[in-house]
């Protein structure tokens, strides 16, 4: 198989898995949760569900990382980062490094800090902003994946010069 259709295939099936995982959480777990009758068992839950979804988000991010970062180094394509018709390649890299921020420096400090102190009570407010920060995400996520898909595919958007 070729180097960059295999390249190609990782990072198509890095990023099913990973915004697969955001869109279940965001619109299976988290609504699930918000309905629990405690909020401190539902963040209980949610705490241990986070680890092992943030380990396999960890390794998708990293392959979807690498994978496009070579695809664009093989199709010397590092123009297309100066186009503004190429908006998808930017807000693939934003999305993916927002996300690699969150996976690799927050989740883990948070994750340390809460170890060390007591479970905190947690209010249904929290649970509405955990859902809101998801659903913006998995928006901008969702919204990104469409204009890669098309844009490469050929659908490139052009804003008139008058």
């Amino acid at each position: 198989m070729d180097d960059f259709v295999f390249a190609r295939v990782l990072h198509v099936l890095g990023v099913v898995l990973w915004i697969g995982g955001v869109a279940m959480v965001t619109t299976v777990l988290l609504p699930t949760l918000a309905r629990m009758q405690s909020p401190t068992e539902a963040m209980i839950f949610f705490e241990r569900f986070r680890c092992r979804f943030a380990a396999q988000a960890r390794y998708s991010t990293l392959f979807v990382g690498l994978s496009g970062f070579y695809m664009v180094y093989v199709l010397d394509a590092w123009h297309r980062f100066t186009q503004w018709h190429y908006w998808w390649m930017h807000t693939m890299v934003l999305i993916w490094l927002l996300f690699t921020v969150m996976l690799y420096v927050l989740e883990p400090r948070a994750r340390c800090r809460q170890s060390k102190a007591p479970v905190p009570d947690i209010s249904k407010k929290t649970f509405i902003r955990i859902q809101l920060m998801h659903w913006i995400l998995l928006s901008l996520s969702l919204i990104t994946v469409a204009g890669a898909v098309a844009g490469s595919h050929g659908w490139l958007v052009f804003w008139s010069q008058s």
